[in-house]
């Protein structure tokens, strides 16, 4: 029996008949993958596009390992909308000591009440998070709206609603929310020694741009670089009262 997948439809709201549907098969060709027969590639690719999970959660056994393209950089994703929702939850759940999120909005993150769930308990367990938004009446929030095309009342408005959603964690012990005014050319979201660095492009959303997964692994990796730049963007900042 094959359990992630199981899990993985039900979470998706499917069933045999609507994969068989989407991929053209048969549905008792479904039914024996739930049974533990592995699918042709076509086909697992396709059914991890159709559950927007990525292949080596529902076939483990022969997904590809991903190898580190680099000393400290382990993937780089097209897009931030290309990215798992399985990959954001595991990041800040894999969290032992710290989370930080240093972004314009970050609003994408705040609509996801599975990890806002997340961040309070492991704030809860000891985890010191910390999340920096850029300040809704900064110059700095006034020019990313300009430079994605999206206007300066939007980016502003869409501070404010992340703001909004992440006020259920003001009250967690652990959690602290500041306001920067920062030219970012790129989001941070790291949870200890791992980090998805968004970057930013002019007249690009940052959900169209591209992310890198790097991981801490000395003073001279790249992933310090953008582990100083957060720490230095905190230290010029308030806490919200």
């Amino acid at each position: 029996m094959n359990d992630n997948l199981r899990y993985a439809l039900a979470a998706a709201r499917l069933n045999t008949t609507d994969v068989a549907a989407a991929l053209a098969v048969d549905p008792k060709t479904v039914s024996r993958w739930l049974h533990g027969r592995v699918p042709y590639p076509r086909h697992r690719w396709a059914v991890a596009d159709l559950l927007h999970v990525d292949e080596a959660e529902l076939w483990p056994e022969v997904a590809p390992r991903h190898q580190a393209l680099a000393d400290g950089v382990q993937a780089i994703y097209p897009h931030r909308w290309a990215i798992p929702q399985t990959v954001w939850r595991n990041l800040f759940g894999g969290a032992r000591q710290e989370i930080g999120i240093l972004a314009y909005s970050a609003l994408f993150l705040a609509e996801d009440r599975g990890v806002l769930d997340i961040l309070a308990e492991r704030a809860r367990a000891g985890v010191t998070v910390r999340i920096l938004l850029g300040d809704p009446e900064g110059e700095e929030v006034v020019a990313r709206g300009v430079d994605e095309g999206i206007g300066a009342e939007v980016m502003a408005a869409r501070v404010n609603n992340a703001l909004t959603l992440y006020r259920s964690l003001r009250d967690v012990e652990g959690v602290e929310i500041r306001l920067h005014r920062t030219v970012l050319y790129n989001s941070i979201y790291r949870a200890d020694r791992e980090l998805l660095v968004n970057t930013h492009a002019y007249g690009t959303p940052a959900a169209n741009a591209p992310v890198m997964h790097l991981s801490h692994t000395g003073d001279q990796g790249s992933a310090d670089a953008y582990i100083t730049s957060f720490e230095r963007v905190w230290d010029t900042t308030q806490p919200i009262h």
